[in-house]
């Protein structure tokens, strides 16, 4: 059976947190939940383009209670911040989408000194994450992390790039990406795996978008602009790839879809997984790794300082 925005359930009443909602892949997300009764809370990390994204979605679903919570997953501490301030403020998360992300930009670090890839599309989220711990617990969250097809072109991660020195090889852009989103595969199988080991309610799910046209492909390769590359890459995605709007299917049937248990990757079903409606996929050995996914849980929880106790 094929799936489609039409499968989401009747979200009224529930709550779905949100990051990185000013690139394609978290606005059409927080679309399609919306449509379906949700009450939305979403991150950004650029106020104006904050309140654009907030008029649009009103615009397509008038009733719809959302707030905005200012994040950037660049920075540890304020990733800290923004957790506490979300889970103080609210008593259910139902649904938490960790999407934002940055792609292939310049050798670049983060306010910590990580480089920036594996510490904001990992460190970040894992930080953010711990902090909502608690009240995804208590709600009995589906928690779905981003990832991508291109995890599958490497075998692991350099740990040492989660270190204070950081990784001595040489900076290779696209190696760097494709880690951290091994790094967020890992992060949701094992999540899952700690959650079921310790009698939580909380379902990890991942999903990756295909080979979409966001504004991730032409902004990502100059960081916080437009580069020639950038330009490139998007032109390129909107001739094989697919819309924005398509690409956030496989993020929506992974927060919605009932049948789904956890521990499951969720993708485009067509053209090699790069476009297409949404099915379960497979990913690759290092993603199952569970001795990978245990040290890099020990790395992560040592960069950050925070232990996420499931």
């Amino acid at each position: 059976m094929t799936w489609s925005a039409d499968d989401i359930p009747d979200l009224s009443g529930r709550r779905a947190v949100i990051t990185g909602v000013t690139g394609g892949l978290g606005l059409h997300t927080a679309l399609g939940l919306a449509r379906k009764g949700a009450e939305l809370v979403v991150t950004a990390r650029d106020e104006t383009k904050a309140s654009a994204v907030v008029d649009r979605i009103r615009r397509d679903v008038p009733r719809v209670r959302i707030d905005v919570v200012a994040l950037d997953l660049a920075d540890l501490a304020d990733a800290k911040r923004a957790a506490a301030e979300v889970a103080g403020t609210y008593d259910r998360i139902d649904v938490l989408v960790n999407n934002a992300g940055i792609m292939i930009p310049p050798r670049s670090e983060t306010k910590d000194g990580f480089e920036l890839q594996i510490g904001t599309n990992h460190l970040g989220h894992f930080a953010w994450t711990a902090g909502l711990w608690p009240v995804l617990d208590a709600s009995d969250a589906r928690v779905v992390t981003v990832s991508s097809m291109a995890h599958t072109s490497v075998g692991g991660i350099d740990l040492t790039s989660l270190t204070p020195a950081g990784s001595p090889r040489r900076y290779r852009r696209w190696q760097s990406y494709a880690e951290s989103k091994l790094a967020n595969l890992l992060f949701a199988v094992e999540l899952d795996r700690r959650a079921k080991a310790a009698g939580s309610g909380v379902v990890s799910v991942a999903a990756h978008p295909g080979y979409a046209a966001t504004n991730l492909t032409k902004t990502g390769p100059s960081v916080r602009g437009v580069s020639l590359p950038g330009v490139g890459i998007h032109q390129v995605s909107k001739i094989i790839g697919q819309p924005a709007s398509h690409g956030a299917w496989p993020l929506l049937m992974a927060a919605t879809d009932p049948s789904l248990t956890g521990g499951e990757y969720v993708g485009p079903g067509s053209l090699g997984g790069m476009r297409g409606r949404p099915k379960l996929v497979g990913m690759s050995r290092a993603a199952r790794d569970e001795s990978l996914a245990d040290d890099l849980w020990a790395a992560s929880e040592a960069a950050t300082g925070v232990e996420l106790k499931v």
